[in-house]
């Protein structure tokens, strides 16, 4: 069973930095891809950044240039390094991994807040 462990939330105010952790139970380059999303209250979840096995990263337009989206094989663990934060981007962030051979299917972490003040 695939297990993915977010950590790195927390509150910040407007302008700030944080960077996201998903520690994965197993080899990351097992993943076809990884990302991350989010779920603001009242609002549907949301791509905000992949990265495939190839290396190529998409993000969704509201964070292009803010955010980066990077991993490490050594530390199985994909970062979300998130700069200029703004209170738009308060959410749940979760982490997602798509994995194409057995176990395949669609892993999600349990979520971290991230909170922005103005």
């Amino acid at each position: 069973q695939v297990q993915l462990v977010e950590s790195g939330g927390g509150l910040v105010q407007a302008g700030g930095s944080l960077r996201l952790s998903c520690a994965a139970s197993g080899n990351i380059f097992s993943f076809n891809t990884m990302g991350w999303y989010r779920q603001a209250p009242g609002k549907q979840r949301e791509l905000v950044a992949r990265i495939t096995r190839d290396g190529s990263t998409n993000y969704v337009d509201s964070v292009k240039g803010r955010f980066t989206i990077s991993r490490d094989y050594t530390k199985n663990t994909v970062y979300l390094q998130m700069n200029s934060l703004k209170p738009e981007d308060t959410a749940v962030y979760y982490c997602n991994a798509n994995r194409l051979v057995p176990p395949r299917g669609d892993y999600w972490g349990q979520g971290t807040q991230v909170t922005v003040s103005s």
